[in-house]
């Protein structure tokens, strides 16, 4: 993360698209049911620190967020911008589960499918002066928003319903630790 970029979200009037934290090794259950977490991968030790210090460096950084926090139905996306905004600052959205059925063997009409949802959601522009959080999944390379390590974030410009979005950069947790001294 550059100043330049620092002082663009300091105005406002972007998405901040953020992977969950580190997760635990394995894969998530057959069964998986978003409602228990033990039948997914859950956030590590490490993942949850990284939430905590997420939240933190954007607010010393005096980055403007909206509320609610977009999150993944996920338990470690969940959990995530529970640690890094509060609890009370969530809303989960089902349609963010999506992105990881893009590493599935799917149809290209289904792959269309979820990537036009995605882009209406990333063409909604935020509250004047704010940014938006969604706490969500990496993408496969080349697809969406492409690979995204854990809580890192792209930084989505949103033209608005129609008009698609343009990202404009892309920081991890190590980049805003720079800035947080």
């Amino acid at each position: 993360m550059d100043e330049s970029l620092l002082d663009l979200l300091r105005e406002g009037g972007y998405i901040l698209y953020a992977r969950h934290g580190d997760a635990t090794v394995g894969d998530d259950q057959p069964n998986l049911d978003f409602h228990y977490c033990f039948t997914q991968r859950n956030l590590s030790e490490t993942g949850e620190m990284q939430g905590v210090y997420y939240g933190d460096s954007l607010r010393k950084l005096h980055i403007p967020i909206s509320y609610p926090i977009i999150a993944s139905p996920y338990c470690r996306t969940i959990g995530t911008a529970q640690l890094a905004f509060g609890w009370r600052n969530i809303q989960v959205d089902p349609f963010w589960a999506e992105i990881n059925r893009l590493s599935e063997n799917l149809s290209s009409e289904e792959q269309k499918r979820i990537l036009d949802i995605l882009t209406s959601k990333l063409e909604i522009i935020p509250p004047l002066g704010t940014n938006k959080v969604i706490i969500a999944h990496s993408f496969p390379d080349d697809i969406g928003l492409g690979q995204i390590p854990y809580m890192g974030t792209v930084v989505v410009k949103p033209l608005g319903p129609g008009n698609g979005y343009d990202i404009v950069g892309r920081f991890s947790l190590e980049d805003i630790m720079k800035y947080d001294q």
